[in-house]
């Protein structure tokens, strides 16, 4: 059997914080996860999203430490409209969230922006345009 890909993980300073981000996104995490050092999501189709608080990730390398530079992965959003795209982005603005990348028609042909989650992570928001 080849490797499958099955989960994207992200390192979080403060989970109850990182959680909150996610779910204004749309995610259904459970509440009780804030108080948990791993907390995980299953998306639609099967893949999951985890969250590991960095205290978890040095309990098994204890030479960890953050990269330098900011952040460190990214994930994606895809939306349905060129205007839910900037409504998203709006919204999450509204709620203090750092905008990276205000939203603009990419050359590419979607529209597409950057924010960042409380960790420094690229999160995108995008759209092809029809």
């Amino acid at each position: 059997m080849a490797p499958t890909l099955n989960y994207i993980g992200l390192v979080v300073a403060d989970m109850p914080r990182s959680l909150a981000f996610y779910r204004l996104l749309g995610l259904d995490i459970p509440a009780e996860q804030d108080a948990e050092p791993h907390a995980e999501c299953t998306l639609p189709g099967g893949m999951r999203i985890c969250w590991d608080t960095e205290d978890t990730i040095r309990s098994f390398d204890p030479r960890w430490t953050p990269p330098a530079g900011g952040g460190r992965s990214a994930v994606g959003f895809e939306c349905d409209t060129p205007a839910e795209v900037d409504k998203v982005y709006d919204v999450m603005i509204s709620a203090g969230h750092h905008g990276h990348l205000a939203p603009w028609d990419a050359f590419w042909g979607m529209r597409y922006a950057v924010l960042h989650d409380p960790d420094g992570n690229g999160v995108d928001l995008y759209c092809t345009i029809r």
